[in-house]
C-alpha cells in the first residue's frame, strides 16, 4: 500500500528523520492561540526538522474532549502553516490517533483528508482491550492511513505489551514505523526483535521516543538472528517531546550522530557523556522526579521563557509544574547552556516579527 505515501516522504522516514512532537499554544482562557501556534511551527521548520507530529501526547490528548473539540482544528492550523513555511517534498507530517476503534478510524480519516502522511497510533487508555482487539484496531486504521506505531510508557497512560503483540503489529500491512517510548530497555528490545524477525523488517523504521535514552538509542546497533541469518537494525530517527524545545541544538546533535555513524568517526566517550547531559535535562523538563506529572508543562515553561509561548496553560487543570520543577529547569539550563538555543530563538523571533510586519 505504498501508493498511499509519497516516495520522498517514505525514503526520508526510512533514512531517519528528526520529528518534534508539537505542543499546543493556548490563551489563558484555553482557546487556541493560533498566532503563537503558527510561530512555533515556523520555529521548528526554521531549525531544520524533517517533520512534525501533532495531535500527540505533547499536544495534549484533551484536544479530543467534547468540551474543546480541538483535534481537527489543531491539525488543520498546523498543516496549513507547514505548507506555507516549507516546500520540502520529503517533509514528514504525522497526526496522532487515539481512542477506541471507531474514534481511531474517524481521526485517521480526518488526518488523511487534511493531507497527513502517517497516523501515530497510540494504544494509551485502552486497558479494556485485549492485545488481539488492539491488533484488529491497528489493521482497521491501517486501511485508512499509513501507520506509525507507538509504544507509550505506562506512566502517562500506556501499557506493557508482549513480544507476540509486536510481532503481529509488524506483520500488519501499511505499518511503516514504530516509535518506542516505554522508557525501558527490555520493552524496547521486544520491538526491535519483532521488527527484525518480521518479513517486513526492511519496510519498518525504528524511531526513538525514549526521552530518557535519546542519544544512546541513536548510537546503538542491534543484530538479531532471524532463521540463522543476522538482521541489523538501528534507530533511524526520533519522534520526541524533547525535540520540541532547544530544537536548533537538538537538530545539530542529531546530524552530528547520523554523520558520525555514516563516516565511522564518532567519539563515543564524548557521545556517552553527552547522552548523560541530555537525559539530565530531560529529567527536569519531563518531571521524572514526580512520575512525569509536569512533562507537558515543563515543555511549555521552556518555550514561555524563550518567548515562543505566552503561558504554560494546559487543557487539563492537573497538568502544571510540580513543586521544585522550575528550580530543576533553572539548574539544567545553567549547567548545560551549550544544549540550549536561546540566542537562536531571539534572532528567530526578531526576524519572524519583521517578516510579519511586512505582510
Amino acid at each position: 500500500m505504498t501508493e498511499m505515501i509519497k516516495t520522498e516522504v517514505l525514503h526520508k522516514l526510512w533514512e531517519g528523520g528528526f520529528i518534534p512532537a508539537h505542543p499546543l499554544a493556548l490563551h489563558e482562557d484555553l482557546t487556541i492561540d493560533e498566532e503563537s501556534h503558527r510561530r512555533l511551527t515556523r520555529y521548528y521548520i526554521s531549525c531544520g526538522v524533517d517533520g512534525i507530529a501533532i495531535g500527540v501526547h505533547t499536544t495534549q490528548f484533551e484536544i479530543r474532549d467534547p468540551a474543546y473539540n480541538y483535534y481537527e482544528k489543531v491539525l488543520e492550523i498546523t498543516l496549513d502553516e507547514i505548507n506555507r513555511s516549507t516546500t520540502n517534498p520529503s517533509f514528514i507530517k504525522v497526526a496522532g490517533i487515539c481512542g477506541a476503534t471507531s474514534q481511531a478510524i474517524k481521526e485517521a480519516r480526518i488526518a488523511k483528508k487534511l493531507g497527513y502522511d502517517f497516523g501515530l497510533l497510540s494504544m494509551g487508555g485502552l486497558h479494556s482491550f485485549s492485545e488481539k482487539e488492539l491488533i484488529e484496531r491497528t489493521q482497521a486504521v491501517a486501511k485508512e492511513i499509513p501507520v506509525f506505531g507507538f509504544y507509550l510508557q505506562p506512566s502517562v497512560g500506556g501499557r506493557i505489551f508482549s513480544y507476540d503483540f509486536w510481532e503481529q503489529f509488524c506483520n500488519t500491512e501499511n505499518v511503516y514505523a514504530i516509535k518506542t517510548a516505554p522508557f525501558n530497555r527490555y520493552f524496547t528490545l521486544d520491538v526491535v526483535r519483532a521488527i527484525c524477525n518480521s518479513g517486513r523488517n526492511n519496510e519498518i523504521a525504528l524511531y526513538t521516543g525514549n526521552d530518557d535514552n535519546i542519544v544512546v538509542d541513536l548510537l546503538t546497533p542491534y543484530t538479531i538472528i532471524n532463521s540463522n541469518h543476522p538482521v541489523q537494525k538501528r534507530f533511524a530517527g526520533g519522534l520526541l517531546g524533547h525535540y520540541a524545545i532547544w530544537t536548533k541544538r537538538s537538530v545539530e546533535l542529531f546530524h552530528k550522530i547520523k554523520e558520525g555513524l555514516k563516516n565511522s568517526n564518532l567519539d563515543y566517550e564524548e557521545m556517552l557523556s553527552t547522552a548523560v547531559e541530555i537525559t539530565d535535562m530531560n529529567a527536569a523538563i519531563f518531571d521524572a522526579a514526580n512520575q512525569f506529572q509536569g512533562s507537558i508543562s515543563g515543555i511549555h515553561e521552556v518555550l514561555r521563557r524563550q518567548g515562543l509561548l505566552k503561558g504554560i496553560w494546559c487543557l487539563n487543570p492537573k497538568e502544571k509544574l510540580s513543586e521544585g520543577q522550575a528550580g530543576e529547569i533553572d539548574r539544567v539550563i545553567s549547567q548545560y547552556q551549550k544544549w540550549t538555543d536561546d540566542d537562536y530563538v531571539k534572532e528567530f523571533i526578531k526576524k519572524d516579527d519583521n517578516h510579519s510586519l511586512k505582510k
